[in-house]
């Protein structure tokens, strides 16, 4: 399997209001709580290390120090 990097959501933007949602009314704490129960839940679903490190990669890049 590789890194599906095109979109593929059948509902991109109602996925991103439901995520919005589940974080609403979280304290800081919690919302990032929320994001890493995600991120794990959805890496065991993929269940395939090379896909989770290239994705751990692509999510590095551009992003920049504050």
């Amino acid at each position: 399997m590789s890194l599906v990097t095109k979109p593929n959501l059948d509902d991109g933007d109602g996925f991103y209001a439901d995520l919005l949602a589940a974080h609403d009314g979280l304290s800081e704490g919690a919302s990032h709580r929320l994001n890493a129960q995600l991120v794990l839940i959805l890496a065991n679903h993929i269940g395939e290390r090379a896909v989770l490190a290239e994705a751990l990669a692509l999510a590095r890049t551009d992003l920049s120090e504050t």
